[in-house]
C-alpha cells in the first residue's frame, strides 16, 4: 500500500484503478487543475527545470526522490498513510468505537465544510506567491518557493480526492469551486481572510511560511485525529510535506536576521536608516512584519468560543493537537478553559467550558510552538553579540475575529485608545514606507551560489547538494 503507482495518469496509492467512475471524474478535473496552475501558478516558470522532491512512498524512511522536473509536468497525485488495523475513535462521544471508512450521514455537511475550508487554503497560497519567483534572492530560495508551491498543489489534490470519493455530486461541485475562487478577488475570494492578503515580497513569504504554514500544521494535526479514517490518513501524509514549508520560513528569517546582524557589526550601528542605506532589513522592520503575520495567522483558528468547535470534537470530526498523547478523559464534558474578554477597558480572563474553547486550546498550542522558533531567531542575534530581541505580540493584538476583534491594543497587551493606536500603528505594524523599502530590495539573483545582499546563504544545500548547485535550470 505505501508504494505510489507512477504508471497511472494520476499517481496514487489508493487503488484508483479499481474505481472507474472516480478515476474518470478525477481525470476530468486534472486538466482544469493544470490550466489553473498555468493561469495563476508561479509566474514565468513553466519552462524551467526545478530540482524538486517527489513523493514515492508514504513510508517516513526514504519517502521522496529528488530530480530536475518542469513544474507543469510534476506528478501530482493522491497519497494516504497506510491504514491502521482496528483503529478506534480517540475522543468525543464516539470514544473507543471503530473509526469510520465512509461518511456518516449526520456528519456529512460538517465534514464537507472542514475539507473544503482546508482545501481552499492550498491553491490560495500558490496564488498569493505567484509573483515571488521574479524577485528570488537566490536559486536556492527560488527552488524552495517552487517546492512549497507544488506541494500546496498536491495538498489541494488530497482534499479534492476526498470530496470526489465521499461526497458525490456535491463533492465534485466543491472540487470545481476550489479552482474558481481566487486569492484577493473582490467577487470570488478565498474562504479565509489570511489567504486573501498579498504576499508582495520575500520577507512576507518567509513570515507566511513560518507562521501561516504552521497554522496548517496544527489544523492538519487536529484533522489527523479524525474519526473519519480517510481524512486522518490523508492529513498525516500532508504533515510529512508541511514540515519543509515551515523550515523554509524559519531558516529564511534566520538568514535575514543573520545578514542584518553581520552588517550591524560591520557598521557598528543599530540605526535603521544607516542599515537601510547599507541594503539590509533592520530588526525593527522584521519585528513589524512578524507582528502582522502572527496576528493575521492566529485569527485563522477562529472565534475564542465556538459551538462549532464543540460539535466537531464531540462528534469525532476534529480532535486536539496530539490528542492521543493527552492524559485526560478525551470527552472534556466537565472541564473549563480560560479565554480573554474586555471588561471595563481592560483584558480579563474568564473560564468557559473547554468544549467551547477548543479553538483557543489549539491557538495556544500553536503560540507555544511559534514562540520556540522566534527564540531560535533570537539565538542568531545573541550569537552576533547584539543586544536586541524579537518577540511575538500579545495574542489579542490586531485581531479581526472573535471577541477580541477590533480591540485597540499595544503589542505588549495594554488596551489603548483609538488615537494612541493610530499614533503608534507604524511602530507596531509594517507601514507603507516599510513595504516600499523591502520591495526596493527585491531583485532576482540567478547565478548559482550568489545571494541578494539582504540575506545570508544557508548553512547547507538541499538533499546534500552544495549551496551553489544549479537548483533551477532556465530555458
Amino acid at each position: 500500500m505505501s508504494a505510489i503507482d507512477y504508471q497511472e495518469l494520476i499517481p496514487n496509492n489508493v487503488n484508483l484503478s479499481e474505481d472507474k467512475t472516480l478515476k474518470r471524474a478525477l481525470e476530468h478535473w486534472q486538466p482544469n487543475y493544470v490550466q489553473w496552475w498555468k493561469d495563476v501558478g508561479p509566474k514565468d516558470s513553466n519552462e524551467s527545470e526545478v530540482y524538486l522532491r517527489t513523493a514515492v512512498s508514504v513510508d517516513p524512511q526514504g519517502w521522496a526522490t529528488f530530480g530536475h522536473v518542469k513544474m507543469p509536468d510534476y506528478r501530482w497525485g493522491i497519497f494516504m498513510n497506510d491504514q491502521i488495523a482496528d483503529r478506534k475513535v480517540g475522543f468525543g462521544e464516539q470514544l473507543g468505537r471503530d473509526v469510520w471508512q465512509e461518511v456518516p450521514g449526520e456528519h456529512r455537511a460538517n465534514l464537507r465544510r472542514i475539507i473544503v475550508t482546508q482545501g481552499d487554503t492550498e491553491p490560495a497560497s500558490v496564488e498569493q506567491q505567484r509573483h515571488l519567483g521574479l524577485t528570488a534572492p537566490s536559486m536556492y530560495d527560488l527552488r524552495n518557493l517552487y517546492q512549497v508551491n507544488v506541494e500546496e498543489g498536491r495538498h489541494l489534490w488530497a482534499m479534492v480526492f476526498l470530496l470526489h470519493k465521499y461526497f458525490g455530486r456535491d463533492g465534485r461541485e466543491e472540487g470545481d469551486a476550489l479552482l474558481d475562487r481566487r486569492s484577493g478577488d473582490a467577487n470570488n475570494p478565498r474562504i479565509l481572510g489570511a489567504f486573501n492578503e498579498q504576499t508582495p515580497d520575500w520577507l512576507s513569504f518567509f513570515m507566511f511560511t513560518y507562521f501561516t504554514d504552521r497554522d496548517g500544521k496544527f489544523q492538519l494535526a487536529a484533522l489527523a485525529e479524525s474519526a473519519f479514517d480517510p481524512l486522518s490518513r490523508t492529513t498525516k501524509f500532508m504533515l510529512t510535506e508541511e514540515a519543509h514549508h515551515m523550515f523554509v520560513g524559519e531558516s529564511g528569517i534566520s538568514r535575514v536576521v543573520q545578514r542584518t546582524c553581520q552588517v550591524m557589526n560591520e557598521l557598528k550601528t543599530d540605526d535603521p536608516a544607516k542599515l537601510r542605506a547599507a541594503g539590509v532589513i533592520d530588526l525593527p522592520t522584521v519585528q513589524r512584519y512578524l507582528n502582522f503575520h502572527y496576528s493575521v495567522t492566529i485569527d485563522l483558528f477562529g472565534a475564542d468560543e465556538s459551538s462549532n468547535a464543540a460539535i466537531f470534537y464531540n462528534s469525532g470530526l476534529k480532535g486536539r493537537y496530539e490528542e492521543t498523547k493527552r492524559t485526560d478523559d478525551h470527552r472534556l464534558t466537565n472541564q473549563t478553559y480560560k479565554v480573554l474578554e474586555v471588561k471595563n477597558g481592560t483584558l480579563q480572563e474568564k473560564e468557559v467550558p473547554m468544549l467551547n474553547a477548543l479553538n483557543e486550546v489549539l491557538r495556544d498550542d500553536y503560540i507555544t510552538d511559534s514562540v520556540a522558533g522566534v527564540e531560535r531567531w533570537n539565538r542568531v542575534i545573541t550569537k552576533a553579540g547584539i543586544d536586541a530581541k524579537l518577540t511575538v505580540p500579545h495574542k489579542a493584538f490586531n485581531r479581526k475575529i472573535g471577541a477580541l476583534a477590533g480591540l485597540k491594543l499595544s503589542p505588549q497587551g495594554q488596551v489603548v485608545s483609538d488615537v494612541e493606536f493610530a499614533a503608534n500603528q507604524d511602530k507596531w505594524l509594517p507601514s507603507a514606507s516599510d513595504r516600499a523599502y523591502v520591495a526596493s530590495l527585491m531583485g532576482r539573483v540567478v547565478e548559482p551560489g550568489k545571494f541578494a545582499n539582504w540575506i545570508a546563504p544557508p548553512a547547507l544545500g538541499i538533499n546534500r547538494q552544495p549551496v551553489d548547485f544549479e537548483y533551477v535550470r532556465f530555458h
